[in-house]
C-alpha cells in the first residue's frame, strides 16, 4: 500500500476508521464498508451527489475522469480540499459529507431493484 494512503489513517481519525482496497491502478477507501473516497497516484477524491456537490463547487474542486475506450469518463467523485490532509476536523467534514452521499446512492440502488 502507498504511503500516502497510509497517511489517510491520520487524516481521518476524527471521522473514524477507513480501509482501502486496490482498484484499477488506484484504490478505494471505506469506512464501514462503503466506499466514500478513491485514490489515483497521490490524489485523494471523494463522493459528491446532488446534495453535496456545492461544496467542492464553491471550493473549484473538479471530478475525477478517466480515459476508456478513447472517450473520456467522469465520475460521482470530486479531488478533496488539500486543507484536509493537515486540518483533522475539516478531513472528518468533508468524509462525513461524502459518506452521507455514498449512503444516499446505496439507498437509491436499492430502490432500483425492487
Amino acid at each position: 500500500m502507498s504511503e500516502f494512503v497510509e497517511y489517510l489513517h491520520e487524516v481521518f481519525e476524527f471521522f473514524g476508521p477507513i480501509t482501502a482496497r486496490k482498484m484499477f491502478g488506484g484504490y478505494g477507501i471505506y469506512h464501514q464498508g462503503l466506499m466514500f473516497g478513491l485514490v489515483s497516484g497521490d490524489t485523494l477524491y471523494l463522493k459528491a451527489d446532488a446534495e453535496n456537490c456545492r461544496y467542492f463547487e464553491q471550493e473549484g474542486l473538479g471530478k475525477f475522469e478517466f480515459l476508456k475506450g478513447g472517450k473520456v469518463v467522469t465520475t460521482s467523485y470530486c479531488r478533496a480540499p488539500a486543507e484536509i490532509m493537515e486540518e483533522r476536523e475539516q478531513a472528518a467534514i468533508w468524509a462525513g459529507r461524502s459518506y452521507d452521499a455514498a449512503l444516499r446512492g446505496q439507498r437509491a440502488k436499492k430502490k432500483t431493484r425492487k
